[in-house]
């Protein structure tokens, strides 16, 4: 049987590492699952392998949703398997997908091929880091939500909405499995939804930290995505604070081919180091929907994501990466 272990007693992980012989259906999955609630979760020892990887990542989440950032390779279109970012520039802390309302459960990262230098995958404890922000700051953050706004054009509004030219009545009373809501400026539409500052974890229902925040300051320079619910940029001041509490409690996996790192998106924040030659990096990526979960806090009843063959037409967005 794998053996399961913590190799470095100061970090939130835990590292199974397989038996000789052995392949990834040796591993059980409620195994796995008990260790998510606290960690992330490193597997070792198991050959790379694109079927294996899909045939782990489905017995914990069945469903998976493609993600449309750009620079990525698609690897197995049928099981929304895709490289993460091809670029070499380090990226900032972010759950995955956290600027959609469709926000998977669950990250999957399967080592293929290892840079020789750099290139390492960064995480961070959202519930660790909400303990060790700034008093002034977790009261900023307190009972408020974070509002994301993002364009919406004909194919996105065809997809919702049912058209591509609604009107105001329409725009008013989006369906019930439509995520968003629409405002009309000038010739423009948008569409905007919240999500919680503070949100509880999915496996072990503590509170924590993680939107797509720094992402957005740091790397895309954007300070309009997400806002406070009531339309306010976030000061720097509460931006800088995050970050340097997190700095302490973020580490780095330094990938050896074969390896699986898994990570419960609701609780952990994930990003990269810069890597020096990108071309001899390839991780691949899952992300999925937990198996009997039809609904966490703040979805919309019945939400199609988590359905099989969920793929709107959103707009090509910013490089995100693992």
């Amino acid at each position: 049987m794998p053996a399961f272990s913590n190799p470095f007693p100061d970090r939130p992980l835990t590292l199974v590492q397989a038996a000789a012989g052995e392949g990834l259906d040796a591993i059980g999955a409620p195994d796995i699952l008990e260790k998510l609630r606290d960690t992330a979760v490193l597997v070792r020892g198991f050959a790379p392998d694109f079927a294996s990887f899909n045939a782990f990542a489905k017995r914990f989440c069945a469903v998976s949703v493609f993600n449309e950032s750009p620079n990525r390779l698609v690897l197995d279109g049928d099981n929304n398997i895709q490289s993460v970012n091809l670029g070499s520039e380090p990226f900032p802390l972010h759950p995955e997908l956290s600027r959609e309302p469709w926000k998977p459960d669950m990250c999957f990262f399967h080592c293929i091929d290892a840079p020789a230098n750099g290139g390492e995958t960064t995480y961070c404890d959202g519930v660790d880091l909400l303990r060790r922000l700034p008093a002034d700051v977790l009261s900023a953050l307190e009972n408020r939500a974070l509002l994301y706004i993002q364009p919406a054009g004909p194919d996105i509004l065809n997809y919702w909405l049912g058209t591509p030219e609604p009107d105001d009545a329409v725009l008013a009373n989006p369906p019930a499995h439509c995520p968003y809501r629409f405002r009309r400026f000038d010739n423009a539409i948008v569409r905007y939804f919240w999500h919680p500052a503070v949100h509880n974890t999915l496996l072990s229902n503590e509170r924590a930290f993680g939107n797509f925040l720094l992402f957005a300051r740091h790397y895309l320079h954007n300070d309009r995505i997400p806002l406070f619910d009531d339309g306010n940029l976030i000061p720097d001041w509460i931006v800088d604070a995050i970050a340097a509490a997190a700095e302490p409690i973020t580490f780095a996996v330094d990938w050896q081919p074969g390896d699986i790192l898994m990570l419960d998106n609701s609780r952990f924040m994930h990003g990269r180091n810069a890597i020096t030659e990108p071309q001899d990096r390839l991780i691949a990526s899952y992300f999925g929907y937990l198996n009997g979960v039809e609904q966490v806090a703040g979805e919309i009843p019945s939400p199609p994501w988590r359905k099989p063959n969920f793929r709107p037409p959103v707009p090509r967005q910013p490089p995100t990466a693992s």
